[in-house]
């Protein structure tokens, strides 16, 4: 029971996040306790590591990205483009916010894109006059999508770096597979959230309320150099596969050229975008995994991986789905991190093999892309949302956010697994 217990305790620091006690120290703290108790070996230490290390250097590179293009104004640009190209509807403004939020979370990941968007887009509301209810609709469509449209690359979420390393799907082969299923998920998290929201948004707006797009661009030059960095990133990344660069060196080396940039211009403080990038998330990934790999050892996940076999030997649709909404329950219940090495260990120690084996790792992914959305606890990215929006006055509550999460999250994660079935 040693590693069953240290998991649930370390689960309950990483939710609680007591004042002073961040995750990288308490999954750490975890994790060495680990050791001490012997449910896992100081052999597994570099097996894990090899595992995390991609993962965690993307995503503090896509973070620093987000960051220092945040500083130039260029996202604030991008709202206020989409608020007048709505020409003042409701339904229009509104699904624009949508797609620019699936944007963010396709080429900066999920993370970094739910804690720009969401005061930009309040901030953009508040321009504009709208009601609370209408406040709660815009803030809600956008904490879903940057979750449910992080699936199209390897990049998109950490979720995603670490199911791609672990069945090694290089940038091209993953896009290949999950764009079609991001494309269904966004499409199917249109209409789900307009059919949710509909009667909260407006019909019309004043877009002579708004500024100026070009008054939102701070910092001209890192601005121009950000677009073109942008497009050099996904480049890159897409050549990463032939070249055997790692995605974490793309992503850090773009993240270097704008920190030169934005410290050239003299108008952005480089050392606090560095202070606020992740760096915890390596200790968290690394520490979470060995408590997770604790389990394994102590044959916590044998039947998770039964039952996984059994959906196997079903064929690719029962694959699919079972394992998609497996990855789904378990994210909502112990976090999508930890959901996400059980289930990588789950499959790989299910026996499926060949293409089978490959949908059951897509189909984890998405699992636990979308399944943090059913509860507050599912992600960090949620629980950082919602003390966000509870530093702007806007407090939802977790019954109400469960309430909503079910109804949005279900029917957008079929569709997502329905396209994986057809495109794998």
């Amino acid at each position: 029971m040693a590693s069953a217990l240290i998991f649930l305790a370390t689960l309950a620091l990483v939710i609680w996040q007591p004042k002073g006690l961040g995750i990288g120290w308490t999954a750490c703290g975890g994790a060495l306790l680990s050791l001490l108790l012997g449910t896992v070996a100081p052999s597994d230490v570099p097996k894990v590591w090899s595992i995390v290390w991609n993962a965690s250097g993307t995503l503090i590179g896509l973070i620093v990205i987000t960051l220092v293009l945040d500083r130039s104004g260029l996202f604030r640009w991008c709202a206020l483009w989409i608020a007048r190209a709505a020409g003042g509807s409701g339904l229009r403004l509104f699904a624009l916010v949508i797609l620019l939020g699936a944007a963010m979370s396709a080429f900066l990941a999920n993370d970094g894109a739910v804690l720009i968007l969401t005061p930009i887009v309040m901030a953009l509301l508040d321009m504009l006059g709208f009601p609370l209810a209408s406040k709660l609709a815009f803030v809600m469509a956008a904490g879903f999508i940057v979750d449910s449209a992080s699936l199209p690359f390897v990049s998109s979420n950490l979720v995603n770096i670490i199911s791609a390393d672990f069945c090694g799907a290089g940038f091209i082969e993953y896009a290949r597979v999950m764009v079609p299923v991001d494309l269904a998920s966004v499409a199917a998290s249109l209409a789900v959230l307009w059919a949710v929201f509909r009667r909260s948004v407006p019909k019309r707006f004043d877009p002579a309320a708004l500024p100026a797009p070009e008054s939102a661009i701070l910092i001209p030059s890192v601005f121009r150099i950000g677009w073109l960095v942008l497009a050099l990133q996904l480049g890159f990344c897409l050549a990463s596969s032939f070249l055997g660069i790692p995605v974490s060196a793309v992503t850090c080396g773009c993240a270097l050229v704008l920190l030169v940039s934005a410290r050239s211009s003299g108008k952005a403080d480089v050392v606090g975008i560095l202070r606020g990038a992740p760096w915890h998330i390596v200790f968290f990934s690394l520490g979470m995994y060995l408590v997770v790999y604790g389990l394994r050892n102590e044959g916590w996940m044998n039947g998770l991986s039964s039952l996984l076999s059994s959906l196997a030997s079903s064929g690719e649709g029962a694959a699919s789905f079972g394992t998609g909404f497996i990855a789904a329950f378990l994210s909502s219940i112990m976090n999508n991190l930890p959901a996400t090495m059980a289930g990588t260990l789950a499959i790989d120690a299910s026996g499926a093999e060949g293409a089978l084996r490959g949908i059951m790792f897509y189909a984890n992914a998405i699992g636990c892309d979308l399944g943090p959305k059913i509860t507050p606890i599912g992600s960090l990215a949620t629980l950082l949302w919602l003390s966000v929006l509870s530093h702007k006055g806007l407090r939802i509550t977790w019954g109400y956010y469960m309430g909503v999460g079910i109804v949005l999250t279900l029917p957008v994660l079929a569709a997502a697994l329905g396209a994986l079935v057809l495109v794998a």
